[in-house]
C-alpha cells in the first residue's frame, strides 16, 4: 500500500478556521452557500445522510454579514390580556428592560410584603390574646367564644390582604418578559430545527391550569418564541424536511413570505389557544435538507418558494480518488480528532488505511466516499482503542481492529444469519443441488436503508405448467421492485429453452430480513431456473451477483465490495460478478486470497461456471447458439 503523505501524523495538518473551508468534496454546494450568504437566499440540500448538509448550514450562518441583532420583549396588553404586545430593541437592551422592571416591581412590593408579615404575626397572636384577656375577665366560655370570632376575623383579614396583593401583582405592575435574547451573540444565529414539533418551531403559548381567582400566570409570561423567531437575521436548518406535517410546512412557508409570524397556542385544547401575540419578526434564511424521498413529502409551495428565492443542490456522495482529495480526507481525520477532543492523532499509515476504507465504501473504482459521518465513526472507534492501549498516536493496526468494533447492526445481523443458516444447513457451501443457487444481495434495516450489508442468500426454484402465459412468482421478504425486475428472466429463459408449453416459475428467497430494492439477484435466478428446467445440478460453493437484461447480458450492481466480503465470510470458493464491476471490488488482499473471483459478461459465462452434471455441454451449446 503506497504511503504518499508527507506528514508523520495528523497533528501536523493545519485545520481551517472557517467552517466553510472544512467542508470536503462539496465544491458546488460550497459555492452556492457563499452566494446564498451574500444575497440571503434559501437553500435546499438533497443527498445521502452523512455528506455534510448540516455543516453547510453552519457555514452559511458563519458567512452572513454581521448585522445589528435584536431582542424581542413581550409586554402585557391592558386593553386585551389575550393579545400580548411584542416590541423589538437592540441586542442586550431587552435584558436591561426586563431587569429594570423586575427591580421596580421588587421595590414596589417590599413594603407590602413587610406589612403582610406584620399582619400575619398579628393574626397568629391576636386570637390567643383575646382568649387570655376575656377568659380572665369574663370566664373561659366567654373567652373561647371571643377566641373563635377573633380567629375567623384574623384569617379573613389575612386572606383578603394576601389575595389582594396577588391581584395587584398581576394587574398593577406586570413586568415584561424577554422573548428573544441575543445579548450573548456576536454573529448571526444558527438553529437546528430538525425533528422539532410545531410548538418548538413556530412558537407556543404554555397552558395555564389556573385561569381564574388571581392564581393564573399572565398570558404574556406564557409566550414561548419558536426557532423561526430565534433565527431572525440568521439561519434555520431543518433536516428531513419532508417529515414535517403539511400544516407546519404551510406555516413555515407563511413565515418565509411575510418575514414575521404570530405566536399562538399550538393545541386547541390548551388555554394558550386563546392567546395571540403581535406578529414577531422571523427574517431567517432556511437551509432545508433531506434525501430524494423527502422531496415527495415536501409541500409543493414550500419547495417552489425555496427554488424561486434560492438554490437547490444535490450533494456529492463520492469524489475522484486523486492525490488532492486523499489529502482532504487526511485533513478530515485531523478535523475529527480536533472535534472529538478525546482521541489522539493518527499516524500516516493509519490515515492511509482510512483512505483505503473510503475507497471501499465508494463502491466504484477510482472514487472515495463522501459519507463522512460513517467514516467518522470508524475514526473514533480506532481512537478509542488507542486510548485504551495508551498509545500516543492511532496506528494502522488499531484502525484494522476498529473495523470489528464499529461494525454496523446490519453486518452483525448478516453474520448471525450466516451462522444460523449453516447450522441448519440452509446455506450450503459444498456439493451440488438442482434448482438451488447462492446469490449475493444486500439487506438493510427498515428505518435506515442507507445502512446495508452484503449477505449470501440461497434461492430455490420450481416450475409448474400454466394454461396461460409464463410468469414468475417470488416469495420471501422482497419488495415490488425486485418482483418487477424478476420478470426479465422470462424472455431470457424462453429465448434459450422456449417451447409451446408455458410455465409458472416459482422463486423462493430463503431469508427473513428485508432485501434492499436493487436488481442484484436476477442473474442467479436465471441460473437456478435453467437448472430446474434442464434438470442439471448447480455447484453450491459458487455465489452469484448481478442483474440480467432481457437478452441475457449481465448487468452491474452496487455495493459489490460488501457482497464479495459476505461471500468470503460465508465460505464460498468462487464468486461470479459482472465484468463491469470487477474494478469496483476493494477488500483486503487477505480475504481475496481465499476465493476466486470470475467476471461474467452474460448468462452463458455463469452457466459455464456453476452447472455440474450430465447435459452441461448441451445446455451451453444451446445458450451459445441462442445468444447468437
Amino acid at each position: 500500500m503506497p504511503t504518499e503523505f508527507s506528514f508523520q501524523s495528523t497533528a501536523e495538518i493545519e485545520i481551517p478556521k472557517r467552517v466553510v473551508d472544512q467542508v470536503i468534496g462539496q465544491e458546488q454546494a460550497v459555492e452556492v452557500i457563499k452566494k446564498a450568504s451574500q444575497q440571503k437566499r434559501h437553500v435546499l440540500l438533497i443527498g445521502e445522510p452523512g455528506t455534510g448538509k448540516s455543516l453547510l448550514g453552519l457555514a452559511l450562518a458563519e458567512l452572513l454579514p454581521k448585522e445589528t441583532l435584536l431582542d424581542a420583549v413581550v409586554y402585557p396588553n391592558p386593553a386585551d390580556i389575550h393579545h400580548p404586545i411584542i416590541k423589538t430593541v437592540p441586542a442586550g437592551k431587552g435584558k436591561e428592560i426586563v431587569e429594570k422592571a423586575q427591580h421596580k416591581n421588587k421595590e414596589f412590593f417590599t413594603g407590602k410584603k413587610f406589612f403582610l408579615i406584620i399582619v400575619a404575626i398579628s393574626a397568629i397572636f391576636f386570637p390567643w390574646w383575646t382568649l387570655y384577656y376575656f377568659g380572665t375577665l369574663h370566664g373561659y366560655t366567654v373567652g373561647a367564644i371571643i377566641f373563635a370570632a377573633a380567629l375567623i376575623a384574623s384569617l379573613v383579614t389575612f386572606g383578603f390582604l394576601f389575595f389582594g396583593m396577588r391581584m395587584s401583582q398581576k394587574t398593577e405592575i406586570n413586568a415584561p418578559k424577554i422573548l428573544i435574547d441575543n445579548s450573548d451573540k456576536d454573529r448571526a444565529p444558527f438553529y437546528d430545527g430538525t425533528g422539532s414539533h410545531a410548538g418548538s418551531l413556530l412558537g407556543d403559548i404554555l397552558h395555564d391550569p389556573y385561569q381564574s381567582g388571581g392564581l393564573g400566570t399572565p398570558p404574556h409570561e406564557r409566550v414561548i418564541a419558536g426557532l423561526i423567531h430565534k433565527a431572525h437575521q440568521g439561519v434555520l436548518f431543518i433536516d428531513e424536511i419532508g417529515t414535517l406535517k403539511l400544516e407546519t410546512q404551510q406555516d413555515l412557508l407563511t413565515a418565509l413570505q411575510e418575514g414575521k409570524f404570530t405566536i399562538t397556542g399550538q393545541s386547541e385544547f390548551s388555554a394558550g389557544a386563546m392567546v395571540r401575540t403581535d406578529p414577531v419578526q422571523c427574517g431567517f434564511i432556511l437551509v432545508a435538507a433531506g434525501n430524494m424521498d423527502n422531496i415527495r413529502d415536501m409541500h409543493p409551495a414550500l419547495r417552489s418558494r425555496i427554488r424561486g428565492y434560492g438554490y437547490e443542490v444535490y450533494m456529492n456522495h463520492r469524489m475522484p480518488d486523486t492525490k488532492e482529495n486523499r489529502m482532504k480526507l487526511a485533513r478530515f481525520v485531523a478535523q475529527e480528532v480536533a472535534k472529538d477532543k478525546k482521541i489522539p492523532h493518527f499516524e500516516k499509515d493509519a490515515v492511509q488505511e482510512i483512505v483505503e476504507e473510503a475507497k471501499r465504501r465508494a463502491n466504484k473504482s477510482g472514487y472515495l466516499t463522501l459519507k463522512l459521518r460513517d467514516l467518522g465513526g470508524l475514526i473514533r472507534a480506532a481512537g478509542d482503542i488507542a486510548v485504551a492501549e495508551r498509545s500516543p498516536f492511532v496506528t494502522k493496526a488499531q484502525v484494522l481492529a476498529a473495523y470489528e468494533l464499529a461494525r454496523t447492526l446490519e453486518h452483525q445481523i448478516a453474520d448471525k444469519e450466516i451462522e444460523d443458516r449453516k447450522s441448519y444447513e440452509i446455506l450450503l457451501t459444498k456439493g451440488v443441488r438442482k434448482g438451488r443457487v447462492n446469490s449475493l444481495v444486500l439487506i438493510s434495516s427498515v428505518s435506515a436503508e442507507e445502512q446495508v450489508s452484503g449477505i449470501v442468500l440461497p434461492i430455490e426454484t420450481q416450475m409448474t405448467p400454466s394454461k396461460e402465459g409464463s410468469s414468475v412468482v417470488l416469495s420471501g421478504n422482497v419488495g415490488q421492485f425486485m418482483r418487477e425486475t424478476a420478470k426479465n428472466v422470462i424472455p431470457v429463459i424462453e429465448m434459450f429453452f422456449g417451447g409451446k408449453q408455458r410455465y409458472v416459475y416459482y422463486v423462493q428467497f430463503l431469508t427473513t430480513h428485508k432485501i434492499k430494492e436493487t436488481d442484484t439477484a436476477t442473474l442467479a435466478i436465471a441460473a437456478a431456473l435453467v437448472s430446474t428446467i434442464q434438470n442439471i445440478p448447480l455447484r453450491q460453493d459458487v455465489a452469484i451477483t448481478g442483474g440480467i437484461s432481457v437478452r441475457g447480458d449481465a448487468l452491474p450492481v452496487d455495493n459489490i465490495s460488501e457482497k464479495v466480503h459476505a461471500a468470503v465470510e460465508g465460505g464460498m470458493k468462487k464468486i461470479l460478478v459482472p465484468a463491469m464491476n470487477l474494478a469496483d471490488i476493494h477488500i483486503d488482499d487477505s480475504l481475496l486470497s481465499k476465493v476466486e473471483i470470475v467476471p461474467v459478461v452474460c448468462l452463458y459465462d455463469v452457466l459455464k461456471q456453476v452447472l455440474d452434471g450430465k447435459g452441461k455441454d448441451a445446455v451451453l451449446k444451446k445458450v451459445k447458439m441462442g445468444k447468437k
